[in-house]
């Protein structure tokens, strides 16, 4: 029991005890007192009024506090908008690459922001105590974002090497592994948010290491063992028909390449290996045809391709890959599929070959050893199609000149002398090719002149040739076809080029000056051939181009012919 004094009275009076479990409220009411006495004496300026944002509220620095959310999404926009489409240097690999924030998917959600802002009792009494900081929240077109990083990566990153073992001739050679490099982009990507959260203008990308699946020790072993055994011929087979891949075509179109395992697999070229011997395991009159173009009536007209019959490839590859690695018989029969041509009709009729665009015909006597081979190379070319983008290489697509074919010795230039020589006089027909190309409009690559100028030949506008070198070569600059025809008489041969007429041609010569001779000599050795001696000189040749009347460019053609002596044979 519990007394207290009356103060008036001085008569004392019992006051029963709390009843068990209650205890008195006064110590809350106290604290409820004194915080809403400090929310109204001290939080005033701290908490908002309807609708406004606690006060002492920043973003990125940015006080937004009392305001509503609409204002303080414009004073975010317009203090952030400096930086909103700032540019972000990112360097990576040595390579520098500006990110443009927008083109990144990158972008302020000042909306979500403001909402984060706006909190709640325990965020406004939070204000009470000092300044409250809200982070900044992004918008991420995260398929935009990868796209960037993707570029970034693609400047920077360098593949490891697989390296692998190829055969030069038949002795198998490793191509070394090497480490490579790469952009880790899932952490790029973050790393660009985040510098342009942080407003940072520059940002670098570690790169890691990219190691290749298998090592060069492993490489060698392999070479030494089963690569070194793996070339012996290849007998394909058709029934009756057969046909041997060498050991060198083997080599020349195998090699074995690390798997992601690190294995060391086969890998054969069975299309490019069956270009030689292709013919001979299929009926020819079953094979596929190309389309081929002939002239009628002065137009030159397509001849339809037909489909046939053909080595199935993928087959061939997949039985050569088990033969070369697991021993045994090395014996292949083929299997067939259907094969389209190369040049199927729908291609032949796409590549615009519709109109004759340049001819050029060159005289010559009758009847020399030097005719037949003109004839000869003539017919090898005849009807010679040059693809869009082809560069026409007479070595590449001739070869070797020899009596095999038709050649035969005939005098050529070499050193200054006369000699015969196994398809010499055919820079008769270069000459002509030569002149088509240059009415043509076409690019001239390589050609060079004669030594000594050969009076049959326009002066400056003319090219030898020889195995291997100098070579002659021209380039299809255009989008068409170009389609070769030649034909000959006893006298004079013609080069005729059929495509989509771009240019008229126009030659223009400065004449011969720097006009030079040279002393007679006299040889008596046998294989002396005599010369009957021209002066040299220099000579400027220039092809004008024109479209529609109007001159659109032109080319200058420099030469220099030297002294041809005159050589009288004393034996």
């Amino acid at each position: 029991m519990t007394y207290v004094t009356d103060g008036a009275s001085g008569v004392g009076r019992s006051v029963p005890p709390p009843e068990p479990g209650r205890r008195s409220r006064t110590p809350l009411i106290i604290t409820g007192l004194v915080v809403l006495a400090l929310v109204a004496a001290v939080g005033g300026p701290a908490v908002a009024f309807a609708g406004e944002l606690p006060r002492n509220t920043f973003v990125a620095g940015i006080d937004i506090g009392g305001l509503d959310p609409a204002h303080a999404r414009e004073r975010l926009a317009a203090e952030l908008a400096g930086r909103a489409d700032r540019p972000i240097t990112v360097t990576a690999g040595g390579k520098e690459t500006e990110v443009s924030p927008g083109d990144a998917g990158l972008a302020f959600d000042l909306e979500g922001t403001v909402a984060a802002a706006q909190g709640g009792v325990v965020d406004s009494l939070q204000a009470l105590f000092g300044r409250r900081e809200v982070p900044l929240r992004l918008k991420v077109d995260e398929e935009r974002l990868k796209a960037s990083v993707a570029a970034i990566a693609e400047g920077a990153d360098r593949p490891a090497r697989q390296g692998g073992i190829l055969y030069r001739g038949l002795t198998p050679r490793v191509v070394t592994p090497a480490s490579g490099r790469a952009v880790d982009q899932a952490d790029a990507a973050g790393k660009l948010r985040q510098a342009y959260l942080d407003g940072a203008q520059a940002v670098s990308l570690p790169l890691g290491v990219v190691e290749p699946y298998t090592t060069a020790d492993v490489m060698r072993r392999f070479a030494a063992s089963t690569a070194k055994e793996a070339t012996g011929p290849i007998t394909l087979t058709n029934g009756r028909r057969s046909a041997e891949l060498s050991s060198a075509v083997v080599a020349a179109n195998l090699r074995f390449l690390p798997d992601e395992q690190g294995e060391l697999r086969p890998a054969f070229n069975a299309r490019k290996a069956l270009a030689g011997v292709e013919e001979r395991l299929v009926d020819a009159a079953k094979a596929p045809k190309d389309a081929t173009f002939k002239i009628v009536k002065g137009r030159p007209v397509v001849v339809p391709s037909q489909t046939g019959q053909g080595v199935d490839a993928a087959a061939l590859k997949t039985s050569v890959e088990a033969v070369v690695t697991g021993g045994g018989s090395r014996t292949v029969e083929v299997s067939f599929t259907t094969s389209e041509p190369e040049l199927t009709t729908e291609k032949a009729k796409a590549l615009g070959i519709k109109e004759k665009v340049s001819t050029y015909t060159t005289h010559h006597p009758c009847c020399a050893p030097r005719v037949t081979n003109i004839h000869t190379i003539a017919d090898i070319l005849d009807h010679h199609l040059v693809m869009p983008g082809e560069t026409f290489s007479l070595n590449g697509t001739v070869g070797k000149r020899d009596t095999a074919r038709g050649f035969v010795p005939a005098p050529m230039i070499s050193s200054g002398r006369f000699v015969n020589d196994v398809g010499g006089g055919i820079s008769q027909f270069v000459t002509t090719m030569f002149n088509a190309v240059f009415f043509g409009g076409f690019e001239d690559v390589q050609h060079m002149a004669h030594q000594y100028y050969i009076s049959r030949y326009p002066a400056g506008r003319e090219s030898t040739v020889s195995y291997p070198q100098p070579d002659f070569r021209w380039k299809n600059d255009s989008k068409y076809g170009v389609l070769v025809t030649t034909s000959y008489t006893s006298t004079s041969v013609t080069v005729t080029f059929w495509s989509t007429k771009r240019w008229d041609i126009e030659a223009e010569s400065s004449g011969p000056y720097n006009v030079t001779t040279a002393p007679p000599i006299t040889d008596s050795g046998p294989d002396c051939l005599p010369m009957g001696g021209a002066q040299g000189f220099s000579i400027d040749v220039t092809r004008v181009f024109k479209k529609d009347g109007k001159e659109v460019r032109r080319e200058k053609f420099h030469t220099v012919y030297d002294a041809e002596p005159v050589l009288t044979c004393e034996n």
